[in-house]
């Protein structure tokens, strides 16, 4: 950001002492000026955030109560940025993702100290210094349990390899640093302001205890759970509805009722417009190609302004770092950089944009036999191509048939476009042989033709223009006319000076036409021949284009002896025999995922170990974490009700959320267990273990929710808030009803038998009972 407003400080200087008033200096691509509007979004969201959960928390617990969770988060996230700094990480968009991200954890903590801190003054069965160290010892422990728990969610996601590691990392290491300082916040600032801030008067009534079955909570919980407690065919029911519904969100996407997808395209301000023409064609010919495309761009409404590269290389874009744009530089190639409206200034994202104009620019294109690609700024890290084939085989001439084939197949394949390949179209080479007879007839050597034909068909100084008002001179070029040098037979119709006179060149040499041989590309020292496309459609994935792709392989003939092999993730060992390998956006998914995947089961692991350890017990843990695969009903919910893909970005957000959920489990069975050991009978337990924490239980899954709401319009963190809303939302609710009904279950053996046995009876009965 800094160099840029330096460089267009610069700008405006030149303009006043070198540039003339008659050039018109026009800025066509600010990055600085995108990235600074970027952080200011997420800095908007940020305090959009903070301030929602802090009105949550009024609702709930009064302004007092709002006000001891809001300035916990200040002090927590100034010591995470002093982290930050302390680790060398700058303040950019993964950066402050991660403090968005969890505004709505962070806060966690604080909300059930407070909270609990609240219940406990009001209910007055203690002084208040005394009711607050036994409110912060009663949910102490738990608290400090549930936060190791979200970071072993969040943390592992750091170890995710490939070129996703570095862009994701700071994320779960930002987060994981804001949970353990959240936590310090809440067991030492937390208590000091709710001490000073949450104290009620003398005057105010009691609520709590001995009222808590004439609460609202209390009466609206017990409706809902006693009945599934006392009837072991609605407790059946309830559970098996549960699990239905968690098949169907299983089975979701293998029936593509939501979509899995590395990252969505962003919504970007630009797009390019990349022309390869047939190889051997004239300058004047792609420019003429180019003109026209830009003339139909001139009418899209969405386009500001663009800017038209022909035979020479554009400015470096992030993709260009990968497709090695900057070496375009042939008479055959054009890119045009095309500038859209801003996008809060147009209703179509910019892919949107790029799929309506896709159509008539491949229209323009055919005409002209060119074959012209739309590529867009890449949501992650950049790669060669959306879907990337590379043919290998032991015959190179094969390999070219056979990818032949596969283009063809990509070509006829749905929502695929843009397909091309990096083969080179065949090229004639002519060679000119001097007749050393007749050049010895005519007086003539072989270099003078070389020298003459090389200075006749190049370009060469001939001196130097000097102007009064230039402080720097101008070459004196000269050279045929293109003209005049357009096939074999302008060049050997040139004369040459021999003995007699001026001698035709033609005399003198014989022709050879002969066909070049062809590039060919190697990777890791083997020959590689690529395929090229892009997506664009109603599943724009390269998965589901790609897990298509081995019965249609299939079909294509090979020499005998040979197969066809297909493979995902690494390149075949040898070329001994005919491979098909999927890279690009396919492999960065493969990757994201399978991390992600291997990061989820330890996030498992590591939160079922740190459980056991706390409870010394190993099936209570197995119940805490039931709320996990529970949440993917709502997940799945979620990115199907607003026709999103489900992204790694979704993943991320499912795994954060085990952490989170788990915390509730904690609570509710931590306080069922505290009731059970105070003698209380075990449906009582439940049903005043879930009236006493459904609150901080909903406001804890409320800040959450709050937080990542205000990210659920980002196209590439879309995921990562419907993950957080719904699975949270569905989750939770699922937790209060199901995870007691699970517990009662596995437990009430062992407490029903301590419990006494109460006995109705008439008054008559007991009397003769007694006698007898």
């Amino acid at each position: 950001m800094h160099i840029s407003e330096k460089i267009l400080a610069k700008v405006e200087t030149l303009k006043k002492t070198l540039i003339p008033n008659d050039v018109h200096v026009e800025v066509t691509r600010n990055y600085g000026e995108t990235a600074s509007h970027k952080v200011s979004e997420l800095m908007g969201h940020l305090g959009i955030a903070i301030v929602a959960v802090t009105i949550l928390v009024m609702l709930a617990m009064g302004w007092r109560g709002g006000l001891v969770v809001f300035l916990s988060v200040p002090l927590t996230f100034a010591l995470t940025l002093f982290s930050y700094y302390m680790l060398g990480y700058t303040l950019n968009r993964i950066t402050l993702f991660a403090l968005v991200f969890v505004v709505g954890i962070v806060v966690d903590d604080s909300i059930i100290i407070a909270e609990n801190m609240h219940r406990h003054f009001h209910m007055k069965k203690l002084p208040f210094k005394q009711a607050a160290i036994f409110a912060i010892n009663e949910v102490g422990n738990p608290t400090i349990l549930a936060t190791f728990t979200v970071i072993a969610a969040i943390l592992p996601m750091a170890f995710v390899s490939g070129m996703m590691g570095p862009y994701m990392s700071p994320m779960p290491i930002g987060a994981s640093i804001a949970m353990l300082l959240s936590l310090f916040v809440a067991l030492t600032i937390t208590p000091y302001l709710g001490f000073h801030l949450l104290k009620v008067k003398d005057s105010e009534e009691h609520k709590e205890e001995q009222g808590l079955e004439t609460g609202f909570i209390y009466k609206i919980y017990k409706k809902i759970e006693q009945p599934l407690l006392d009837n072991g065919k609605k407790r059946w029911t309830m559970l098996g509805v549960t699990f239905i519904l968690l098949m169907i969100s299983m089975l979701a996407f293998g029936a593509k009722w939501v979509a899995v997808k590395m990252l969505p395209f962003d919504n970007k301000n630009e797009v390019q417009v990349v022309i390869d023409m047939p190889e051997g064609t004239t300058l004047e010919r792609t420019a003429a190609a180019t003109q026209d495309i830009a003339q139909y761009l001139k009418t899209v409404p969405e386009v500001v302004d663009y800017q038209s590269y022909i035979g020479s290389a554009s400015p470096i874009t992030f993709n260009g770092l990968v497709r090695h744009y900057d070496m375009r530089g042939s008479s055959n190639t054009a890119d045009i950089q095309v500038n859209l409206l801003h996008k809060e200034d147009r209703n179509l994202q910019s892919h949107d944009i790029a799929k309506v104009i896709r159509p008539e620019i491949h229209r323009i294109a055919k005409k002209y036999g060119a074959n012209v690609k739309i590529v867009e700024v890449p949501p992650g890290p950049p790669v060669l191509s959306t879907i990337v084939a590379e043919v290998y085989g032991p015959d190179y001439n094969e390999q070219v048939r056979i990818a032949d084939e596969v283009q063809k197949i990509l070509i006829n394949t749905d929502d695929v476009v843009d397909v091309d390949w990096m083969v080179e179209s065949p090229q004639t080479e002519f060679k000119i042989v001097a007749d050393k007879e007749k050049t010895m007839l005519n007086g003539i050597v072989p270099q003078q033709i070389v020298g003459n034909l090389t200075y006749l068909i190049g370009e060469h100084s001939i001196g130097n223009l000097y102007d009064p008002k230039s402080n720097d001179a101008v070459d004196i070029v000269m050279k045929l006319k293109d003209g005049d040098k357009t096939s074999i037979s302008d060049i050997t119709d040139l004369k040459v000076k021999g003995q007699s006179g001026m001698v035709p060149v033609s005399d003198l040499v014989k022709v050879q036409r002969e066909t070049l041989e062809k590039s060919i590309y190697r990777k890791d020292q083997k020959r590689v021949v690529y395929i090229l496309a892009d997506m664009a459609g109603g599943l724009e994935s390269p998965a589901y284009a790609i897990l298509g792709m081995d019965k249609k392989l299939k079909n294509i003939q090979l020499p005998a002896g040979y197969s066809l092999n297909e493979l995902y993730m690494n390149a075949p060992k040898d070329e001994s025999d005919y491979t098909v390998k999927w890279d690009g956006e396919w492999q960065i998914t493969l990757e994201v995922f399978r991390d992600l995947g291997a990061a989820f089961l330890v996030v498992i692991l590591i939160i079922y170990m740190l459980i056991v350890g706390w409870f010394q017990n190993f099936k209570t843990p197995v119940l805490m974490m039931i709320p996990i695969p529970l949440s993917l009903i709502g997940i799945v919910l979620g990115h199907w009700l607003l026709g999103a893909f489900f992204t790694a970005t979704s993943f991320i957000g499912m795994i954060a959320l085990a952490g989170i959920m788990v915390r509730n489990s904690i609570l509710l069975i931590d306080f069922i267990e505290i009731r059970l050991k105070e003698g209380t009978p075990i449906k009582q337990a439940i049903i005043e273990a879930g009236a006493v924490r459904t609150t901080p239980i909903l406001l804890t899954t409320g800040a959450v929710v709050i937080g990542a709401v205000v990210i659920l319009f980002d196209p590439i963190f879309q995921g990562l808030a419907i993950s957080l809303v719904f699975g949270a939302i569905i989750s939770t609710l699922l937790t209060l009803i199901v995870i007691p009904l699970i517990y009662y279950m596995s437990e009430k053996d062992k407490w029903l038998k301590n419990e006494p046995v109460v006995i109705k009876a008439e008054p008559d009965s007991i009397e003769e009972n007694l006698k007898d």
